[in-house]
């Protein structure tokens, strides 16, 4: 660069060029194959790739976004690519990029659930799950450790958290109530004590990785800008595309046909979802497993182990959940169980993720009339704390199963102890990831199985 080129010129001629809805397509198809990790891991692999290497938005503007996404309920990193994808190239951009984060792991999950649903029984199979259970079990301690580590600052968040485990494991409380108590205590408590419920969220951006294509003050593009048509037109298209698939359903199988049940109780826990997907599993299990039986407790492991070994949100694990319930509930009949299955979890993914989608296009142009940090966070502050005493009682769900197979009454399952003791060490000790530790535990697991 010539030394006497002005600086400001200097910055707009090393700013990157713009992004076609074509290259960023390509993008955001690549980034549903490698996202794994869950979302710090998802968000990470965003960062890197968006802020510091291409340099399509700043890390200003990067965390501001995210800040509002994990207000949100639904999961914050596929929210987060959406509103990105939104800012670049308007409502189709959003659509491609949330959309993009989700498929792969769509049809990878079909794919892994048909297996397992087919094959299970097979010694192979059976081994490599004998193993994989108990380190589940690790990982939602993990799960319950690293949000507890970061939420529960205080006594008052302890209490909640405490609270929480107490009425969902000795008093069964429905997980939709747990929620609605702590935001009403957050409400409160962010008047009468605001500096207990200070939402930590993301700090602002600290460097910057030079020019971006959307930077600090980059002004917010046309279609970015809150219009209450807008508003009205996106609520009533997203009512259209909810209603519109609830109706044919509805008219085909009756209102207690379980894809019609299915896609119903989908569309109540996409809006539970606050602190991720960890949160809502709880909800999950007490309905598909408790009250309406779809799949068994041991399944309901094993599908968040194929989860957890999947690229793209975690919550896809409803995914799993809606192929098994509706094959081995025959829905289409004895011949057609694999479509069954299909059918559901197209669906049930459909109903989970189309309100991240609308929070999104409906909420984005709000988000960037200000750049300051987002208010009004109490009471995410107080559900985040309540969530951690709902996923440690998920933990103890998951342990009793795994280690006690036949109930109390029976002995301990002590090759699955150990192998949930080593799984923890590795997590907290080593801080291996996810994926390793599953991969190295259904080996150990093959192996004792094949040695019975």
């Amino acid at each position: 660069m010539n030394k006497f080129v002005a600086p400001e010129i200097e910055e707009e001629l090393s700013r990157p060029e713009a992004i076609s809805l074509r290259e960023a397509f390509w993008f955001w198809l690549k980034l549903g194959f490698i996202s794994f990790g869950g979302p710090a891991g998802q968000i990470s692999i965003m960062h890197q790739e968006l802020v510091e290497q291409r340099r399509w938005i700043s890390e200003r503007r990067f965390l501001h976004a995210l800040n509002y996404c994990m207000l949100l309920p639904g999961p914050e990193a596929q929210q987060l690519a959406t509103y990105i994808g939104w800012l670049m190239h308007r409502t189709w951009g959003g659509v491609i990029a949330g959309a993009l984060f989700v498929l792969p792991s769509l049809f990878i999950l079909i794919a892994l659930s048909w297996m397992y649903i087919a094959f299970g029984d097979v010694p192979v199979v059976a081994g490599l799950f004998y193993g994989i259970k108990p380190a589940v079990t690790a990982i939602v301690v993990q799960a319950a450790h690293r949000i507890g580590s970061r939420a529960l600052k205080n006594n008052w968040l302890w209490a909640i958290a405490a609270a929480s485990f107490t009425a969902i494991f000795a008093f069964n409380v429905p997980f939709p109530l747990i929620v609605l108590a702590a935001a009403i205590i957050g409400y409160f408590g962010g008047r009468l004590a605001p500096e207990k419920f200070r939402a930590g969220g993301h700090s602002a951006a600290k460097k910057s990785f030079g020019p971006a294509l959307i930077d600090d003050d980059t002004p917010s593009p046309e279609h970015a800008r809150f219009s209450w048509l807008k508003l009205a037109s996106l609520a009533l298209i997203g009512a259209t595309l909810w209603a519109l698939p609830m109706g044919i359903l509805t008219v085909l199988f009756g209102w207690g046909g379980t894809l019609t049940q299915m896609s119903w109780f989908f569309t109540k826990a996409a809006l539970l979802t606050f602190g991720g997907a960890y949160a809502v599993l709880p909800y999950v299990y007490q309905g598909a497993v408790g009250h309406y039986g779809w799949l068994t407790p041991t399944q309901m492991i094993d599908g968040l182990a194929l989860g957890e070994t999947t690229p793209g949100p975690l919550i896809m694990v409803v995914a799993f959940v809606g192929f098994v319930g509706a094959y081995v509930s025959q829905v289409f009949g004895a011949d057609q169980m694999f479509l069954a299955g299909a059918v559901a979890a197209s669906l049930v993914t459909w109903f989970t993720f189309l309100p991240s989608f609308l929070f999104i296009l409906a909420g984005g142009p709000l988000v960037e009339s200000t750049h300051n940090e987002l208010k009004f966070t109490a009471p995410l502050t107080a559900i985040t704390a309540a969530v951690v005493g709902v996923i440690l009682n998920l933990a103890c769900f998951f342990g009793y199963h795994v280690l006690w197979p036949k109930g109390f009454s029976g002995n301990l399952d002590w090759p699955s102890a150990l192998i949930a003791i080593a799984a923890a060490i590795a997590l907290f000790r080593f801080k291996r990831g996810v994926i390793q530790v599953l991969m190295a535990c259904a080996l150990v697991g093959l192996a004792v199985h094949m040695m019975r």
